[in-house]
């Protein structure tokens, strides 16, 4: 089953600190967690039916998600090693791993946060 946008934004906005926003043009919607990215979304993509989020990734993993799954390639105008697009609204993806992806890039983003900052977050 393929996921519908608004559940991707509904179970990110349910997380700790993260805000959306569209800081590039009006077509990409970005979500930040204490203002570093971990997911971004093209609206017009979405809505084409060729949809896909880009998350961040530890680079080991993403090689071996992009070997084993058709719908996870790398990021598209993103760092190749550092980000994923993954195809999520083709439902070739269920919409649990999808979600643990978004947890992934959420947690990578986190792990990278002054230590100040981090503590202010639970994992």
């Amino acid at each position: 089953m393929a996921l519908h946008i608004d559940q991707i934004r509904d179970y990110c906005l349910a997380k700790q600190q993260v805000t959306e926003s569209f800081p590039f043009d009006e077509d990409t919607l970005v979500f930040k967690v204490a203002n570093k990215m971990f997911l971004l979304i093209s609206l017009k993509r979405w809505e084409q039916g060729d949809g896909f989020i880009n998350l961040k990734c530890d680079p080991d993993w993403a090689q071996e998600l992009r070997a084993e799954y058709e719908s996870i390639q790398p990021g598209y105008h993103m760092h190749k090693c550092l980000w994923n697009s993954v195809y999520a609204q083709t439902g070739k993806l269920s919409p649990q791993f999808v979600n643990e992806l978004i947890d992934h890039s959420y947690e990578q983003v986190v792990k990278s946060l002054p230590k100040k900052l981090r503590a202010t977050i639970n994992l």
